[in-house]
Order: structure tokens, then C-alpha cells, then sequence
């Protein structure tokens, strides 16, 4: 039985917002803390993360504290016109941030230095849902399919997920790119 993006997303999203704000900030730490135990983040020099949106892992701690240990950091921001991401390099969340395309903070363009996908060692992965093959749902829109295929070979890709959100199978087609790791709060995944 083929499966439905749709319906395979909608029920994903209902469990994640069905977690509590506090619950969302503890298995958010947890995810932080098993990422900075990972080889792919201790080799990075230019990580690119996201920040997250609605009920996603909170990434916040995990920039500042990549930012304390003298790692680059990259963000995106929505470019809606070319249907694309641009990235930034951040240094001040504080100051480099505003917000964005669906309320997602983002870095702000004159503030921020332009940045290229190539620079990224490391890609954090936002995402619906994921399965154990490292398939990926995410929100519909492409973006991130089309900024992997920009990036240096070899470049990492790690998911960030709470467990509610990794699943036997994600329904996915041949443009679907994977990731190599999920990181959840009880468990690291390798694809």
C-alpha cells in the first residue's frame, strides 16, 4: 500500500503538538547533548542549523552553545521568490536575527555575511518526520531538498527529532534525499 505525504505528515504533527512546551525544552536538551557527543559535530568546523519552528526540537541552546565552542554557524533564511534558502553566517543571535517567512527567526540580510552551502561541514535537518532508512517528510516545500543538492560532497546530514516523530516507513520519491543520522531524545539513528 502506498503510503499518503499528507496523512503520514498530518499524524506526525499531531503527536509532536500534542507535547507540552516543557516537555518539548526537556527532550530538546537531551537531543543537544547527544549532538555535541557526535563525531560529525566534533569535526565540524561550519555547522548549518535551523531555528526551530512551532513544535520542533528547540534549537536555540544547541547554536549558542556550537557558537561557545568557536564553531561557525549558518542559518537560513526563505528567499520565496527563487523558492530557495539563503544562508548567513550568525555570531550574535541576539543581533543577527529577526523574524521571518511563518514567523521563523531569521538572519538578517546587511547584518549577517552572505554564505555559501559549500562552507557547511555539518547540515542540522529540521523535518516532519523520519524513518530508521534516513527518509525524510518534510513540510512540503522542497527547500531543503533543493539546498542538499548545492552542498559539498560528503557533507553530513544530521535530523533532529523527538522519538514521536521517526516511524516504521516515510512515503518517499527518487528527489527525496536522505539523512545519515536522526538524533532523538532516547536514541542516535544511524541510516
Amino acid at each position: 500500500m502506498m503510503l499518503d505525504k499528507a496523512s503520514v505528515r498530518h499524524g506526525i504533527l499531531a503527536a509532536r503538538d500534542a507535547l507540552t512546551r516543557d516537555e518539548r525544552l526537556v527532550k530538546s536538551s537531551s537531543i543537544g547533548l547527544k549532538l555535541i557527543e557526535q563525531a560529525e559535530y566534533i569535526e565540524a568546523g561550519t555547522i548549518l542549523f535551523y531555528l526551530n519552528f512551532r513544535s520542533e526540537a528547540a534549537t536555540r541552546k544547541m547554536i549558542e552553545t556550537a557558537l561557545v565552542a568557536g564553531k561557525k554557524v549558518l542559518l537560513p533564511k526563505v528567499d520565496r521568490k527563487a523558492h530557495r534558502l539563503k544562508l548567513f553566517e550568525v555570531k550574535d543571535l541576539a543581533a543577527d536575527l529577526e523574524a521571518g517567512y511563518m514567523g521563523i527567526y531569521e538572519p538578517i540580510e546587511g547584518s549577517a555575511r552572505p554564505a555559501g552551502p559549500e562552507e557547511a561541514d555539518l547540515v542540522i535537518m529540521p523535518g516532519v518526520g523520519f524513518d530508521a532508512a534516513g527518509r525524510r517528510l518534510g513540510y512540503g516545500g522542497g527547500y531543503y531538498d533543493r539546498l542538499i543538492e548545492t552542498l559539498r560532497p560528503g557533507t553530513r546530514l544530521i535530523a533532529l527529532a523527538f522519538d514521536s516523530q521517526v516511524v516504521e516507513e516515510i512515503p518517499a520519491e527518487e528527489h527525496d534525499k536522505k539523512v545519515g543520522k536522526i538524533i532523538t531524545e532516547t536514541r542516535v539513528i544511524t541510516a
